[in-house]
């Protein structure tokens, strides 16, 4: 049996329940494929504050560094919006980013065949829709110094953020696009503001040299991201690879994401740079966020943890026929007709959070034979 470390970071709100559904398929790798993973858990978010005062401990931090995959459920809700900025719940997300040096998020936006009439867009229009988004992570005005508020003399105050990037952190976030790119659709958009930024002038002639010295075959095409944003909800299957900034990516991301149907149903990779060995530092969560709401009542969508279970089994372990499994136990399940409450359409069978993930895995045991 092979050992995998990986570390389960639940969070807050759904988290829980729907990492308790990635636990299901765990359970089911190690008894019909012999696959053991050496799982530890720990505490991220709101509930690491509620416990220890703060939203990532030390400890849990090293535990993160000693994994070869962290997999996240989601963090953050009302319950801690009043606390002072430094130990709120998305603190403990960034510096998991940060310390890890995660600086490629991979965002997939596809749409299964299935769910292609949930989207807000025509279903021509997105029916077949398969986008990956690579965002810079760790740059970026999110991180630029100076930042902060601050009272001027006149008695008003100033919010200061700082947009700022390296010619070494615009080429090693280009280069996983690039390489992507290569296994996909071999197109890339690079986005940017080079019409009103200088940061955005210096991505764009990066990305260009990159291109030009290392992936003349691929082809690069430039864009603003006003102009990204305005397509990709008037064509959107005209993008392949999209690569782009922090703050760009942020926004592009959500906006793709919302063309599936639900943010309930896409998953996510954050990738570190690749040691002597190929391995990369990486950590895996849905895009969807804590929704304390619905948290505790069995109705959540379990299948965008899943599928972040998927990415984890084939960029950090190389468990292709694994991840190709868990993808098409999810795709057939949704082709039978069984919808959680967020993307559930007439005629279909509305299920919760527990029978959808124990459908996944009866699923698995059909494919697998």
């Amino acid at each position: 049996m092979s050992t995998k470390k990986l570390l389960i970071l639940a969070g807050d709100g759904i988290g829980p329940e729907v990492m308790a559904q990635v636990r299901r398929v765990i359970d089911w790798m190690a008894k019909k494929r012999h696959i053991a993973f050496d799982v530890s858990e720990g505490l991220i978010g709101g509930a690491s504050y509620d416990k220890f005062g703060h939203p990532l401990t030390d400890e849990t931090m090293q535990d993160a560094f000693a994994a070869d995959a962290v997999l996240l459920g989601a963090v953050g809700g009302p319950k801690w919006d009043n606390l002072s900025f430094d130990v709120k719940p998305e603190r403990g997300l960034l510096r998991l980013r940060k310390d890890l040096e995660l600086f490629a998020n991979l965002r997939p936006a596809f749409v299964f065949d299935a769910l292609a009439e949930a989207s807000s867009l025509k279903t021509d229009l997105v029916k077949g829709l398969d986008i990956m988004i690579v965002r810079e992570l760790t740059g970026g005005v999110y991180f630029g110094q100076p930042r902060g508020i601050e009272t001027l003399p006149n008695g008003e105050r100033r919010g200061v953020n700082t947009q700022v990037y390296t010619t070494s952190e615009i080429v090693r976030i280009a280069d996983v696009a690039f390489d992507l790119a290569k296994k996909r659709g071999n197109k890339v958009h690079s986005v940017e503001k080079a019409n009103v930024m200088e940061s955005g002038v210096l991505w764009r002639e990066e990305v260009q040299k990159l291109h030009d010295a290392k992936y003349p075959s691929v082809e690069l095409q430039h864009m603003y991201a006003d102009n990204c944003a305005m397509q990709l909800v008037r064509a959107p299957k005209q993008f392949d690879v999209i690569v782009t900034d922090n703050l760009f990516g942020d926004i592009l991301s959500d906006c793709a994401a919302m063309l599936t149907g639900s943010l309930g149903m896409l998953p996510s990779a954050s990738l570190g740079a690749a040691d002597a060995k190929g391995n990369r530092r990486a950590v895996y969560e849905p895009v969807h966020g804590s929704a304390p709401d619905i948290a505790g009542k069995d109705i959540a969508n379990p299948l965008a943890t899943l599928l972040s279970f998927a990415m984890m089994l084939r960029y950090s372990f190389d468990m292709r026929a694994e991840a190709d499994l868990l993808e098409q136990a999810v795709k057939n399940v949704l082709d039978g007709g069984l919808r959680t409450g967020d993307i559930m359409q007439a005629g279909k069978a509305k299920v919760s959070t527990t029978v959808m993930g124990e459908s996944i895995v009866r699923e698995m045991d059909k494919l697998a034979g």
